[in-house]
């Protein structure tokens, strides 16, 4: 890469009991961390994933497939793709834009299992980015930072064309997904290109997302992928880095998560708390149906990102 995202880091050490590694064998955090193994039947979930986001798509009047913001001479142009699916009812002013950020650890998932989270925004007049990014191993965490960060600023740049707000942009995320919304609200956007403000992200949505990556490192059946070094976990860890603004963030995790999950959520919340805002409840779920809620208008989740969407 010719450049690299650029983040305060800066230790929390207030934080010392919840950043504590609850275990130092290995075999804990494959088993905390192995979400399939810990939900079997979840094929079933991705697949309606799957299913659910063919219906949203042909239920769009208008959306746009796979826009590429990234180099076209890159060598991962292919990868540096984009759904974009615009605000069904809006006012006069230009929509506020939800940029989604998708989980599988960083080596699986797409864009198009994903579009289901556009449902309800599109119809509450806020439009939807899907975001893709290439995937471990053929590439190294790090370098998926810095294409979703691409594609933040695309967005913003491209905002006249597309028709949202560039100054209403925010977040959301599940899994490493999550990591990945809290690092881009921990990026210090003008030192990116200095086009763009400091305060690009307007707010964030986290759901059973991960911001301290020590634990992938010691989990043998992700790290094979991921080859993440004691540097890189120092680098890319948000809950040990400063938010770049008072921008808030949304949290959610399922019940049913592992302690790991619980843990790292409360790790950012507490290491954050200038930005913690709603704390969602997600009673009786576990990883794969803890993004349910957003297809649901009347759910706790979902009138807290719309809630907070129309605040700024």
């Amino acid at each position: 890469m010719s450049a690299q995202p650029t983040l305060d880091a800066t230790p929390a050490a207030s934080l010392a009991s919840l950043a504590a590694l609850p275990s130092q064998d290995p075999a804990f955090y494959a088993q905390a961390y192995n979400n399939r193994a810990n939900v079997p039947d979840n094929a079933v979930h991705m697949a309606r994933w799957a299913a659910d986001s063919a219906l949203v798509r042909a239920g769009m009047v208008t959306y746009f497939e796979n826009l590429a913001y990234g180099d076209a001479d890159s060598p991962l142009a292919e990868t540096e793709t984009l759904d974009y699916f615009p605000a069904a009812l809006r006012d006069d002013d230009a929509p506020p834009l939800l940029v989604f950020l998708h989980g599988g650890y960083y080596r699986a998932l797409d864009k198009r299992d994903h579009s289901f989270v556009a449902s309800v925004p599109t119809r509450r007049g806020v439009s939807v980015a899907v975001v893709n990014y290439a995937l471990c191993p053929a590439v190294t965490v790090e370098t998926i930072v810095w294409q979703v960060m691409q594609s933040v600023a695309w967005l913003y740049r491209e905002a006249d064309r597309l028709g949202h707000d560039r100054n209403r942009m925010f977040l959301a995320g599940h899994s490493v997904g999550g990591h990945l919304v809290t690092m881009l609200m921990a990026a210090l956007w003008p030192q990116f290109a200095d086009d763009l403000p400091s305060d690009l992200i307007k707010g964030g949505l986290s759901i059973s997302g991960l911001y301290d990556l020590e634990p992938l490192r010691r989990a043998e059946f992700l790290q094979t992928d991921l080859q993440l070094s004691e540097t890189d976990v120092a680098r890319l860890s948000p809950a040990f880095m400063v938010p770049a603004t008072g921008a808030p963030l949304i949290t959610a995790v399922g019940e049913l998560e592992s302690s790991e999950y619980q843990r790292q959520h409360a790790l950012i919340r507490a290491a954050w708390p200038g930005n913690a805002r709603d704390d969602i409840a997600l009673p009786g779920r576990h990883h794969f149906n803890a993004m349910d809620d957003l297809m649901r208008d009347d759910s706790q989740l979902s009138r807290a990102l719309l809630g907070m969407i129309a605040g700024v």
